[in-house]
């Protein structure tokens, strides 16, 4: 039998944190569910976890704190709950590291299917599907490298599809499990525009409409680590990477 996937849950308000923790229960969860930030991080580093669910506005250490802090430790994937899908609470817990949000109040079902989308996606890492080398790109099938140029100061970006690495100018660039698989997406097709819907289907694994603003601030966080001239936003229609 498979082992059970364990679940932190960082909630303040009894009533959703108890409700919440049996209906993941319910659903083969093993379930730490805890009231502030700061016993939140304490059964995180005990623990190790697999997911951790976080509201945002939880006493002690605030969520967006404690996904920072969880950030700086480790790759584990995060899920912030807020209360208002338009606060700017969600941007501020995407840009700390969260891979997706939740807004409350939602459905036991919901949230179920969104932790399963983040842990198939970080379960398995697949390569770009396929992509014939362009100019200033190479494709290394044996090693299963993708090389691009320089660009403007850059320093060259080689993606290790196999390995999982990605390099700029020689040194080793950290990425989540999130950032890579955006990254490979991207890869996969240099020069292509990729619609901020199509990258929420293929790499948040959204079979629904999904908030796009999880998508440019992923953007935004991959600019920042490969360079910021690497991904170019085609306004009214998306992003592409320059070949």
């Amino acid at each position: 039998m498979a082992e059970q996937t364990h679940v932190l849950f960082v909630e303040d308000d009894d009533v959703i944190r108890e409700a919440t923790q049996l209906a993941l229960e319910r659903d083969g969860f093993v379930v730490t569910a805890m009231p502030d930030g700061l016993s939140g991080l304490a059964a995180f580093r005990a623990d190790q976890p697999d997911i951790a669910l976080l509201d945002v506005m939880v006493p002690g250490l605030d969520g967006v704190s404690l996904c920072r802090r969880i950030r700086d430790e480790s790759t584990v994937p995060v899920i912030m709950l807020s209360a208002r899908a338009d606060s700017i609470d969600v941007v501020l817990g995407l840009e700390a590291g969260a891979d997706d949000y939740v807004t409350k109040p939602f459905d036991g079902a919901v949230l179920v299917a969104r932790i399963r989308a983040v842990l198939r996606r970080f379960g398995h890492a697949s390569g770009p599907r396929s992509a014939d080398a362009a100019d200033g790109t190479s494709s290394d099938p044996g090693g299963g490298v993708l090389t691009f140029g320089s660009g403007s100061g850059a320093g060259e970006l080689e993606i290790d599809t196999e390995g999982m690495e990605v390099r700029r100018g020689g040194a080793p660039v950290a990425l989540t499990p999130t950032e890579m698989r955006l990254l490979l997406e991207f890869s996969s097709s240099p020069g292509t525009v990729l619609s901020r819907d199509k990258l929420l289907e293929r790499v948040w694994d959204y079979g629904w409409g999904g908030d796009t603003r999880v998508v440019d601030v992923h953007v935004q966080r991959l600019r920042t680590k490969i360079g910021q001239d690497r991904i170019e936003t085609v306004r009214g229609f998306g992003y592409k990477l320059k070949a």
